[in-house]
């Protein structure tokens, strides 16, 4: 009778989840570690005087990535969650106070363009068959693919994009794609925030990119009636169902191995330091970490490229319950800053929060009434910020919250501060505390650059045989399908080893 393969997870957000889903499924045994005392990693969700926040990521596209999972494990995925599409994407606010709704009608959008800019519809029709076909040519190599297996650079797909190499617009930034496209400085600014989808510059990040547009406008974009952590939720008693067995308040301290053969971990579970012996294992952690704390080796080749690698921007969120309903906001909303350019030359150059911040602000209680008291609103606020480099992050902080407040009040014209009555925060210092994310990036390394796509961390190691990765810092990058896409080719690549 041949033993069953020994698997462990280190970490169980939604990459580690799917990762041990699948291998469960197809008779391995799987533990899965997690430091904190519950599934999520980054999307967890805080629940306290009488408001419920999702604490990170807040939209869902590519829902057939979920889906997909469910009928892997034989399960329908209506049996666990409602998925429910918008109708308005984003709700977008300029600083002269113009208000354009994103429909997920793209007509009704390019429409909404045209009349409140000095673009045509034709004009974002034609964008967003552009970005369709960046998608068409890339996904199946750039997401749904292994790139440490090289075989599938062979593939009629991966051929077909290689030798189309400039349809894909790898050589000009997001930026000078989108200005070639539109005239309206606001329509360009609407296209390049899709750079910080992945916690990128879009005056630096390649114009593949626009790859996302094409997946929120023409697939469209969904939100999860229960909050996006019932998503978590979900899969959590998918696991469990299908046999995976979960060790909370587990932190893992080193992975184990022999002459760069993985052996096992070393998990300390309240103050009790345990040796556990796996065939496998996958790190569903940040990939400077695994390499510096888990493995104590900074000295291997991929362990000194990585480390050389600019991090992705990190985020400063508040958490509010706001009293009254306000009605000119929508699920998701966007408050522009006047100089997008310095924005970013802000958060990457200066390292500091930006003086004159985007604000996003997400308030699921639009949708389900239950994550706030009545005659309230939760509000999820956040801008972008730097990852961690010598900032002070309590001046930071108020910096930020004075900055934001501001905004909102000149642009929504509101006294926002009256209303809140509950205020919680999340710092980049607090993101790295809590996730052992490097520098408090939420995304691994920036898209700031050609080869970035190439040089994220493939899915097995090259250097550590047993090793694996998954997750927001590894291929093929942050987002909630794509962590789920990235646990699904961990286990792939398992079981074809």
């Amino acid at each position: 009778m041949v033993k069953r393969k020994r698997v462990a997870v280190i970490g169980a957000g939604l990459g580690g989840l799917s990762a041990a889903i699948r291998l469960a499924v197809n008779g391995f045994d799987v533990d899965l570690y997690e430091q904190g005392d519950k599934a999520g990693g980054k999307a967890n969700q805080i629940s306290l005087n009488g408001f419920r926040f999702d604490t990170g990521p807040s939209l869902l596209t590519m829902p057939f990535v979920i889906k997909e999972l469910f009928e892997y494990s034989g399960e329908r995925i209506e049996d666990y969650l409602e998925l429910i599409p918008l109708r308005n994407l984003c709700k977008y606010f300029y600083p002269d106070k113009t208000i354009i709704n994103a429909y997920a009608d793209v007509g009704k959008f390019a429409e909404e363009i045209s009349t409140k800019t000095i673009d045509a519809a034709q004009s974002v029709k034609q964008y967003l068959k552009y970005a369709e076909k960046i998608y068409e040519l890339t996904a199946e190599l750039f997401l749904f693919s292994d790139f440490s297996d090289r075989q599938n650079f062979y593939k009629p797909e991966a051929l077909k994009t290689l030798f189309q190499i400039n349809k894909i617009d790898p050589f000009r930034t997001m930026h000078q794609a989108n200005k070639s496209f539109f005239k309206d400085p606001k329509t360009i600014q609407l296209f390049d925030r899709y750079a910080t989808y992945n916690g990128s510059n879009p005056y630096k990040a390649p114009a593949t990119l626009n790859i996302i547009q094409h997946v929120e406008y023409n697939l469209g974009g969904f939100i999860l009636k229960q909050g996006v952590y019932s998503l978590v939720e979900a899969l959590y008693n998918l696991a469990k169902k299908k046999g995976v067995k979960f060790f909370f308040n587990s932190k893992v301290t080193q992975i184990l191995q022999d002459n760069f053969s993985v052996k096992g971990l070393l998990v300390n579970r309240n103050g009790i330091h345990e040796k556990k012996e796996y065939d496998v294992v996958i790190a569903n952690a940040d990939v400077n970490y695994t390499y510096k704390n888990l493995l104590n080796n900074s000295d291997t080749k991929s362990a000194k490229r990585y480390s050389k690698l600019e991090p992705s921007s990190s985020a400063m969120v508040f958490y509010w319950g706001v009293k009254g309903r306000n009605e000119n906001l929508d699920v998701h909303n966007i408050l522009f800053s006047k100089d997008y350019k310095k924005e970013f030359i802000d958060l990457f150059e200066k390292q500091v929060c930006p003086e004159d911040p985007t604000v996003y602000i997400y308030i699921s209680s639009k949708f389900n009434i239950s994550d706030a008291p009545e005659d309230h609103e939760n509000w999820y606020v956040m801008i972008n910020a730097p990852y961690i480099q010598n900032q002070n992050w309590n001046e930071e902080l108020q910096k930020s919250r004075n900055n934001i407040i501001k905004k909102i009040n000149e642009i929504l014209g509101i006294d926002v501060e009256t209303k809140i009555i509950f205020e919680k925060v999340l710092t980049p210092e607090m993101i790295e505390q809590s996730t052992s994310s490097f520098r408090g990036s939420l995304y691994g390394i920036s898209s700031n650059g050609k080869s970035a796509a190439f040089v994220r961390q493939k899915i097995k190691s090259k250097e550590y045989n047993g090793l694996y990765f998954c997750g927001g810092s590894a291929h093929p990058g942050g987002g909630i399908p794509l962590v789920i896409l990235s646990g699904k080719l961990a286990a792939e690549a398992v079981m074809k080893s």
